[in-house]
Order: structure tokens, then C-alpha cells, then sequence
């Protein structure tokens, strides 16, 4: 005889129908809450990207006698130092060059006319200069109409400024404690190796960083002296422009390129000033490419440039130039993951006495103390209390 089975009662059905439409309504109020508070997850992950770049410089430092909290503080003033000498720098002439590009803008107008037939043709079917010139001299009446305006995302943009600032400073002062509780949230037997991988990806990520501003530095230096020598005009700006453009990946040299050929083009003779600024151009990337970078970048993990540009257009996509910028860190740490990951699961497939093997491979990834000894698992991070952990 078949029995059949019990058919769940109407009381049953209702319990559950109620924890289910609890669990979408929790779940709702979650993600509408962190939607609310987007703009501070965005602070607080910039600030996050900003401690994982200033990590090496702590780091150098602390091997060197500082106190973490006297490292952390000297990074900062210095830091503050050459932000404050970039801008009493770059400002005045900013300005000054400013004002003589838009006074200037019609006599560079009519030397591109006279020197291309091209730009004359297409001169006389749309009106540019006349359009030009318009826009130029509507840009004082609009500064004014939307001071106010102004004014208002100037302070915003400050206050978000002084915000990651100080989620930045917390965060580089408790690096440690935060690095420890993140392994602690691993199970007693992976701490070890748990705490080998976030100390790599700490290492690798933040040595890219700091490759990567260096290498846009040298790019800015030797962009603003090619500049001079060919007799550019707004230098100081121009390579401002192509060291923060070449932060970018895979298309911010292009862009940075692309400005300072155009400013060439309306300032200078195209023969042979502007001929030579692109070449320069061309040379200098061909000799970042195959020279400074891989000296710099020798030790930072490296990533295809497929995986970069799908970074980069995700990033900018979804926070412009910021998650332009973040992306490729971010790509990074995906990076070293996975291949972790993929070593400890070849290893373990392998045996045992492959995984010993592999552990001894490992040793660049493996935190050691000071005799090379395998280091100890991380003390318990006082969450409770602040500043760092003693081990």
C-alpha cells in the first residue's frame, strides 16, 4: 500500500510565508540603508585605497626606529608640505596662463586659419571662431551667475576632502589591529595562512601604488621639461595634466598626449614645434613602457592588460575618475587571490608533501620574523580598545 506523504498544513504555510516576507523585507531596509549612506562608503573606501598606497612609506619608516604613530604623522606633514608648495606652484601660473590663453584665443584662432586649409573650410561651413569666441566671452557672466553654486560644492567638496582625511589618518594609525581582526574572522587553522595572504596583498597593492605614482611624477617632470624646451606655452599646467592622466590605465598616457599635442597645435608652429612635442610623445611612452616602469613596478604584481582596461572602464563607470583610479588596485588584490587560491588548490591536489613544497616556494608571500622562523598566527586584535596590538 502507498502511503502518501503529509501535505503541510495551512498553519505551517502561513509561518513561513511570514518569516519569508521578513527576510525580503529585512533585506530591502539593508540595501536601502547602505544606498542611503553610498556617499560615506565611498569616503570611507578611498580612504581605505589611500592607507593600503601609504603602507610601504609607513613601513620603510618603522624599520627604521619611528613609531608607527610618528611615521604615520611624518607621512602626513610631508605629504601636506608638497601639496601645499604643488599649489602656491602650479595656481598663479595657472591663472596668470588662463587669463592669456582666453585673451590670446582669437590671434591663435586666425594663425590656425592661415596655416590649414582644413580648419579654414570647416570655418566657413560652422562658425567656429565665432563660436569660439562666444563661449570664451560668456565664461566670466556664467562664473558669476553660478557663484553661489560654486561656492556651495567648493565647501562640499572640502568637507568630503577633511572627512577622507581623517578615516584616512584612523585607518593608517590601525593598519595592524586592522589587519589582525580580519584574520581573526578566519577559523583557528587557516589564521596562519590566512594572515600570509593579506600581508602580500597589503604589500603588493600598496608597492603598486606608490610605482605607479612615481612612474606619473617622472612622466610629469619630463613632460614640463620637453614643454619648456620647445617653447609650449602653459607648461606648468600641461604637465600637471599628463601626470594625473597617466595615473590612469592604458588610456591616460593617450589622453595626456592628446592635450599637450592640441595645446602645441594652437600655441607653437606646427613646424617643427609641434611635430616634436608628439614625437616626444611617442618616445617617452615607448621608454615608460620598456624602461621605468618595469624598473619600478619590478616588485608589484602584474596584471594583463585585458583585466586592466575591464577595471578601468568598471571603475570609471561606476565613480568616474576615482573608480578609474581605484580599479586597478582593486584588480590587484582580485589578482593575488586568485592566484593564491589557485597555488593552495594545485598544492593540495598534489599531496601533502607537494603543499610542504609549496609552502617552502612561497616563501616572498610567507611572513617570517626576524630569525626566519615561519611567524607566529596574529594575536587576538583588542577590538574593544584602540592603538596598536602587542604581540
Amino acid at each position: 500500500m502507498v502511503t502518501l506523504p503529509d501535505r503541510p498544513r495551512p498553519a505551517e504555510l502561513f509561518r513561513w510565508g511570514v518569516f519569508l516576507s521578513l527576510g525580503v523585507v529585512a533585506t530591502l531596509l539593508v540595501l536601502r540603508g547602505l544606498y542611503s549612506v553610498r556617499g560615506i562608503l565611498v569616503q570611507v573606501l578611498v580612504a581605505l585605497f589611500i592607507t593600503v598606497s601609504l603602507e610601504p612609506a609607513v613601513q620603510w619608516l618603522t624599520l627604521r626606529g619611528l613609531r608607527r604613530g610618528l611615521a604615520v604623522t611624518l607621512i602626513f606633514v610631508v605629504v601636506f608640505a608638497a601639496l601645499l608648495g604643488f599649489l602656491i606652484s602650479v595656481i598663479p601660473p595657472l591663472v596668470n596662463q588662463g587669463r592669456q590663453l582666453i585673451d590670446d584665443l582669437p590671434g591663435y584662432l586666425g594663425e590656425l586659419q592661415r596655416r590649414s586649409a582644413q580648419f579654414r573650410e570647416l570655418n566657413d561651413r560652422f562658425n567656429l571662431s565665432s563660436q569660439l569666441q562666444g563661449m570664451i566671452g560668456s565664461v566670466p557672466g556664467r562664473i558669476g551667475s553660478g557663484v553661489l553654486g560654486f561656492t556651495g560644492r567648493l565647501f562640499g567638496a572640502l568637507f568630503s576632502t577633511l572627512t577622507v582625511l581623517v578615516f584616512t589618518a584612523y585607518f593608517m594609525a590601525d593598519l595592524p589591529r586592522i589587519r589582525n581582526g580580519l584574520v581573526w574572522l578566519f577559523p583557528a587553522p587557516r589564521r596562519p595562512r590566512a594572515k600570509q595572504v593579506v600581508d602580500l596583498l597589503v604589500d603588493k597593492v600598496g608597492g603598486y601604488m606608490i610605482g605607479n605614482i612615481i612612474v606619473s611624477i617622472i612622466a610629469g617632470v619630463f613632460s614640463y621639461v620637453a614643454f619648456k624646451l620647445l617653447g609650449v606655452s602653459f607648461a606648468v599646467p600641461l604637465a600637471v595634466l599628463v601626470a594625473v592622466f597617466d595615473l590612469i590605465p592604458m588610456i591616460g598616457a593617450t589622453l595626456g598626449a592628446v592635450v599637450g599635442v592640441t595645446v602645441a597645435l594652437f600655441t607653437t608652429p606646427l613646424l617643427p614645434n609641434t611635430v616634436l612635442v608628439a614625437a616626444f610623445f611617442v618616445a617617452y611612452q615607448q621608454v615608460e613602457n620598456y624602461l621605468i616602469a618595469p624598473r619600478v613596478l619590478k616588485t608589484t604584481v602584474d596584471i594583463g592588460a585585458a583585466a586592466v582596461l575591464l577595471a578601468g572602464l568598471i571603475g570609471a563607470t561606476l565613480l568616474g575618475l576615482v573608480g578609474a583610479l581605484m580599479a586597478i588596485p582593486v584588480a590587484a588584490a582580485f589578482n593575488v587571490l586568485l592566484n593564491e587560491r589557485l597555488a593552495a588548490r594545485e598544492a593540495a591536489a598534489a599531496g601533502p608533501d607537494a603543499v610542504a613544497a609549496a609552502g617552502e616556494v612561497a616563501a616572498p608571500s610567507e611572513v617570517r620574523d626576524t630569525v626566519g622562523h615561519p611567524a607566529a598566527p596574529p594575536p587576538r586584535p583588542d577590538l574593544a580598545g584602540g592603538g596598536e596590538i602587542k604581540g
